[in-house]
């Protein structure tokens, strides 16, 4: 049985990154193995959740890969661990579109996990236990642990809040006072990503552990943690190991932080050797490079860097194997992002625009690619502030609305963030193309 909570909150920007990333890092700091994990498609708060915990981050979406996969992925992400701190996403019940499906809510009762509330006290004091009542009474279907209220102004205001909330029945669990030392910087995207700040970042997770450790009774949050059940379900597994026949460089570093830890698994799995570079600073591909991956992240920050890497760039453009790249991978793989010359494989402009293409999407491939097969269905995401042009002639994806991608010979490139866990195959295709193109 894994102990488990999850951290939610009635609307994003209450302060739940905060609470559940310095949670993590205070009851590790205990010595406790604590898994990390993150309810939708976000990429930036694993991020934190890794470097808090020393696990990699992990992400349960049902939108993505399906009901039936998440306890699996959860129970894989979280063997060997003590319990597991599960990060909400948006308020407790938004989901995808007016549903509450893939919703904080919807993976707290998959898990059969207790829900604790994080809520932006500051300019109330008994509207809190008001706001308290309706999220708990809501759904009964949610085992309402308790509350913690964030952004204390003063110690009078905790005793307001906390008398109004005895009131209600609902354990506060924690009050922590406002602190700018756990501030984390945003940009066009949400959050900086932990890899791009170093030294900072380590700085705001010791404060925000030292916080929570000093604000929340963790000995309550423990206990909590450990009246979850045992879930029926069995461990997701990527597939029985194989000797690698063939090697997959993984693009990393800075500028592409944007990657889910079961992609790397699978392409393990599947007999690949899974080798990181950084385009930012190795000049060269890894030696023997069958096959390159280069997911999310961001290159428009570091537009100038990537293009001042002038061998690699000819590298990749000339590598003729098998690429798989979404979002930042590609523009990477166009001629320019704005005015910096990029890889030039694909016969398009990137740039930066003021509109941001945020979403779901429910694709159908038209192409066979490294990848897909025509006709097939893929679950995936949308979030940039960019656009192509030319669009595709005939784009690699459909959907309601909507067309994206391109296939050009073993090239594959998407705006589409797809979860490879949740589309069987990917991986085994994907390393069958770069163990033919060496052959």
């Amino acid at each position: 049985m894994v102990a488990r909570l999850v951290i939610a909150a009635p609307a994003s920007g209450a302060g739940k990154t905060t609470v559940a990333t310095g949670l993590m890092a205070a009851l590790t700091r205990r010595g406790l193995r604590v898994s990390p994990h993150k309810v939708g498609p976000d990429y930036i708060d694993p991020s934190y959740h890794a470097l808090a915990t020393g696990r990699p981050g992990r992400n349960l979406d049902p939108w993505l890969v399906g009901e039936d996969l998440i306890a699996p992925l959860f129970l894989h992400g979280a063997a060997g661990a003590d319990l597991a701190v599960v990060e909400g996403v948006m308020g407790l019940y938004d989901g995808a579109g007016t549903s509450e499906f893939a919703s904080t809510a919807h993976v707290a009762r998959l898990l059969q996990a207790p829900v604790v509330l994080v809520v932006d006290a500051a300019r109330q004091s008994r509207s809190v236990a008001a706001l308290v009542h309706g999220f708990a009474s809501y759904d009964t279907r949610i085992r309402f642990g308790g509350v913690i209220l964030n952004r204390i102004g003063s110690a009078r205001h905790e005793e307001l809040c906390r008398a109004a909330l005895a009131e209600s029945g609902v354990p506060v669990l924690g009050a922590i006072h406002r602190s700018d030392l756990v501030e984390t910087p945003s940009r066009h995207l949400g959050l900086v990503p932990a890899a791009e700040r170093a030294t900072q970042a380590v700085s705001a997770m010791d404060a925000a552990a030292e916080l929570v450790a000093a604000s929340c009774d963790l000995e309550e949050l423990l206990r909590l943690s450990r009246t979850a059940p045992a879930l029926s379900a069995s461990a997701w597994s990527p597939g029985p190991a194989v000797p690698a026949t063939t090697r997959v460089a993984l693009a990393a570093g800075q500028a592409f932080t944007f990657g889910y830890t079961e992609q790397a698994e699978l392409l393990t799995a599947a007999g690949a050797e899974v080798v990181p570079f950084d385009p930012l600073v190795d000049e060269t591909l890894p030696e023997g490079t069958g096959g390159v991956v280069i997911g999310g992240g961001f290159p428009e920050i570091y537009a100038a860097e990537l293009s001042a890497n002038e061998p690699l760039r000819k590298e990749v453009a000339a590598f003729g194997g098998p690429i798989s790249a979404e979002c930042a991978g590609l523009l990477y793989l166009a001629r320019r992002l704005d005015d910096s010359p990029m890889c030039g494989v694909l016969d398009v402009e990137a740039r930066m625009t003021g509109t941001l293409t945020l979403g779901y999407r429910d694709a159908v491939a038209v192409e066979d690619s490294a990848l897909t097969r025509a006709g097939e269905r893929y679950r995936g995401h949308e979030f940039h502030r960019t656009a192509v042009e030319p669009a595709p002639e005939r784009p690699l994806f459909r959907w309601r609305g909507g067309a994206d991608g391109f296939a050009v010979g073993p090239v594959v490139a998407s705006y589409l963030h797809l979860h490879w866990a949740g589309t069987p195959g990917l991986s085994a295709r994907f390393v069958e193309a770069c163990r033919r193109s060496t052959l």
